[in-house]
């Protein structure tokens, strides 16, 4: 009997695989060839799943991004339903820094990417927009509702503040990426920022 195909454990397998090349070596090592000798497969296979290397790319690129959403929503379990204010900014933090091997890989591949993204209209388009979009929304619905609990000044601009923390997330993961920061430096400077942010309804 025919052993049934998983293609899209296929195409998992081929995107870890180029995670790891443009980890190891960067972005600019990737190559359908590469990719293929690193997951162990003919480069025919990773053609027939992508049939062009921006393809490729993009599909890694995805990859990812479903990889980080599945580490985010793992660290949400771990809160109450609806997590408190703080709580989830302070783990939305926690994931943007680079902390272990897998997390390490994941930035300093979508740093890659995000610069590639630049000059590469093809690479612009979605991901990247529609992550950081995202992450905007959730930020402000969080600080809205510290904002009504009384924990962040009233004239505190919600939509700036979000922007802020997500600026502040990616220069503190970058920072840590190039050793300018250790993970224990950058999270005393992304909890100070929140202890500036924050304020309990006692202390108005």
């Amino acid at each position: 009997m025919p052993k049934t195909v998983d293609h899209e454990q296929r195409r998992a397998q081929i995107a870890d695989a180029l995670v790891r090349v443009a980890a190891r070596d960067g972005l600019h090592a990737v190559t359908m060839r590469a990719v293929a000798s690193e997951s162990g497969v003919s480069l025919r296979l990773v053609q027939y799943y992508f049939e062009t290397k921006e393809q490729l790319l993009l599909g890694a690129l995805r990859h990812l991004e479903r990889q980080s959403h599945e580490r985010w929503q793992r660290r949400l379990a771990a809160l109450s339903d609806p997590a408190p204010p703080r709580a989830f900014v302070e783990a939305f933090l926690a994931e943007a820094l680079p902390t272990d091997d897998e997390s390490r890989a994941f930035h300093l591949v979508g740093s890659a990417y995000a610069a590639l993204a630049m000059t590469d209209p093809g690479l612009a388009a979605e991901p990247f927009a529609t992550s950081v979009d995202g992450l905007h929304r959730r930020l402000v619905d969080a600080l809205q509702r510290a904002q009504a609990d009384g924990q962040l000044a009233i004239d505190t601009e919600v939509d700036l503040a979000a922007a802020h923390l997500v600026a502040l997330s990616h220069g503190a993961g970058t920072s840590v990426l190039i050793g300018q920061l250790t993970v224990h430096a950058a999270e005393r400077m992304l909890g100070a920022h929140l202890d500036n942010l924050f304020q309990s309804s006692s202390g108005q």
